[in-house]
């Protein structure tokens, strides 16, 4: 009976969660509101509130359950794109592509919400730097494997790049900002090679 229980939660909780995902990445935080989540998803307002306390702790939810999904999709596509520590730093704009030419790319939920809730200490707000930092993270990592010069700078502005072609894609609709991304990302590598004494 217990596990019955806990599952029924957990389904519940999912179904609430796919709900706001849908309406929130589609329409914006902001004008969605909790009766029309609870009204979509078809749960009594209670069991909403059961699983989350505000409006606000729901949408930190979606973006922790985003950032978690999001992340394992990106590493796993550059590391299917590419196989050379090198090419992987530019298959990261490979793998940007695929995703804005999905028919439903709407832009990148974390800035959009981040956007949206302009306050810092909102949660989402708060797991949307919390996902930038991810990010750099992880790009810092494919750099430094490459044993590329200067790594941290040059994964600030493979950053910058990433985050711009995502809002151009999104603006003009248009998959071409990660192959123009991809090309100053190469020449930005280049002339970090280029800058840096061979010491051998």
């Amino acid at each position: 009976m217990a596990n019955t229980k806990s599952s029924n939660r957990s389904c519940v909780r999912d179904r609430i969660l796919a709900t706001a995902s849908e309406l929130f990445y589609k329409e914006g935080v902001q004008n969605v509101g909790i009766d029309r989540i609870i009204a979509e998803s078809g749960v009594a307002k209670m069991s909403l509130y059961n699983h989350f306390k505000s409006k606000d702790a729901l949408i930190a939810a979606w973006l922790q359950q985003q950032d978690e999904s999001w992340r394992t999709w990106f590493q796993e596509a550059v590391e299917r794109l590419a196989t050379e520590p090198e090419e992987r730093v530019l298959a990261i704009f490979d793998a940007l592509q695929e995703c804005f030419e999905q028919p439903d790319f709407r832009g990148c939920a974390f800035l959009n919400s981040a956007v949206e809730l302009v306050d810092p200490k909102h949660p989402g707000y708060q797991v949307s730097l919390d996902h930038q930092q991810a990010n750099f993270d992880y790009i810092l990592s494919l750099v430094k494997a490459a044993n590329l010069p200067n790594a941290e700078q040059l994964t600030q502005q493979l950053v910058i790049l990433v985050v711009g072609a995502t809002v151009v894609a999104m603006m003009e609709r248009n998959s071409k900002a990660a192959l123009h991304a991809k090309q100053a990302a190469s020449a930005l590598i280049a002339r970090s090679k280029s800058l840096t004494p061979n010491t051998q």
